[in-house]
């Protein structure tokens, strides 16, 4: 194992109603002018818009809107975001969604604060060393965004997606209901399914000494996932199974699983080449297409590794570690259909020589080598998209 620091310092609100808590919550902070972000309007029709402003007005809390946030946030609206923080003296920003919206709110609380424009915080042009702080009401479980330290933006003009870890993106608090998660999509509902077990398992399949505990965990999370997605997919109101997906979302991401292991997230960096360039793309379904597609490339590089996963998880049987270790992997691809993902990138409507501009985006133009259990480079990447088409 090796040495590691954990920290994961947001306070978590997890229960039925605990959203109309909000107010007293950030009244206890001390915080008086708020910036209140959300998406495009679920909120409102669900009646939650309603009552988290009755929750704020009720605590003497000052709101400054800014709803619209889209699916894989984009920064020019985080710039505006920025510039309506500073102009009103926002002290906090409070976001309710999912982990867009709350990406949306990271960055815009490191901007408000830090004298540069957003896009220098991906690009390491600008480590921020301060930030307001970020709450958030958790609408969908999926990105983890609620207890990581990451947020992952889209710059348009660029047609890239980055992401931006800081110890600064951390929330201070989580409400987590898994009653406002009831009225998600059996699609978005997949999709985070699908992200929650990749957080998880691209933590899990990395090069370290044993960590027998870690992986337990781990594994533990993704059997939970995999039999309460399926409980889903029958009763999307079934709220044990709504709340077991919602607290593995804050679990797969928090830092938890990854003690003791290296943490690169190599699937990631393929997907958000993937859905930088077709923005329109769910990144949990961009996950499911590409997840099996990269463990059937690497796995001959770590058999061990694949059959552990394949037979802790995915009760393979077979004695044979090659056989068990590919089981495993189609055992996954198939939980993944079974729950109607994407199993393509053909499946996206995105042309058949998309291969090469998707490995260009990843590797920064050739200039980097994804982490693996071996190095991924243009060309390997480019193969690992060229076998999911």
């Amino acid at each position: 194992m090796l040495d590691f620091t954990y920290y994961a310092p947001t306070k978590v609100h997890f229960g039925k109603g605990k959203h109309k808590d909000v107010g007293k919550i950030i009244k206890e902070y001390g915080y008086k002018r708020i910036m209140l972000q959300y998406g495009k309007g679920s909120i409102k029709k669900s009646g939650l818009y309603e009552e988290v402003i009755k929750a704020l007005a009720e605590n003497d809390i000052e709101v400054v809107e800014m709803g619209g946030v889209e699916p894989n946030p984009k920064i020019s609206f985080v710039r505006e975001a920025v510039k309506l923080a500073r102009e009103r003296n926002v002290e906090m920003i409070l976001a309710v969604g999912g982990g867009s919206v709350i990406d949306s709110c990271k960055y815009t609380a490191a901007g408000a604060v830090n004298d540069c424009d957003v896009w220098e915080f991906p690009t390491r042009k600008t480590i921020p060393s301060k930030s307001l702080p970020v709450g958030c009401i958790l609408t969908i479980a999926a990105a983890g965004s609620e207890m990581s330290c990451s947020a992952v933006i889209t710059n348009t003009e660029l047609n890239m997606k980055r992401g931006f870890n800081n110890e600064v993106n951390r929330c201070k608090f989580a409400i987590c209901n898994p009653e406002l998660t009831y009225t998600v999509s059996e699609y978005h509902t997949a999709c985070g399914i699908v992200d929650i077990m990749a957080h998880t398992m691209e933590r899990y399949f990395t090069v370290c000494e044993p960590t027998d505990l870690t992986d337990r965990i781990a594994e533990s999370i993704l059997k939970s996932v995999v039999g309460a997605g399926r409980v889903l997919m029958e009763n999307p109101c079934d709220y044990d199974a709504r709340a077991t997906v919602m607290w593995a979302s804050s679990l797969s991401h928090n830092d938890l699983t990854g003690c003791g292991r290296e943490n690169v997230l190599a699937v990631h960096q393929l997907e958000h080449a993937l859905s930088g360039e077709y923005d329109y793309i769910a990144h949990g379904a961009g996950l499911a297409v590409l997840f099996p597609a990269w463990a059937r490339y690497v796995c001959k590089y770590n058999i061990s590794r694949f059959a552990q996963f394949a037979r802790r998880v995915w009760d393979v049987s077979d004695t044979d570690d090659a056989a068990a270790a590919y089981g495993g992997i189609e055992k996954m691809a198939q939980f993944f259909a079974d729950i109607k993902m994407p199993l393509r990138l053909r499946d996206f409507d995105i042309p058949s020589d998309c291969s090469a501009r998707l490995a260009d985006l990843c590797t920064f133009g050739k200039q980097r080598e994804i982490k693996s259990f071996i190095s991924l480079d243009y060309d390997r990447v480019r193969e690992i998209f060229e076998s999911c088409w």
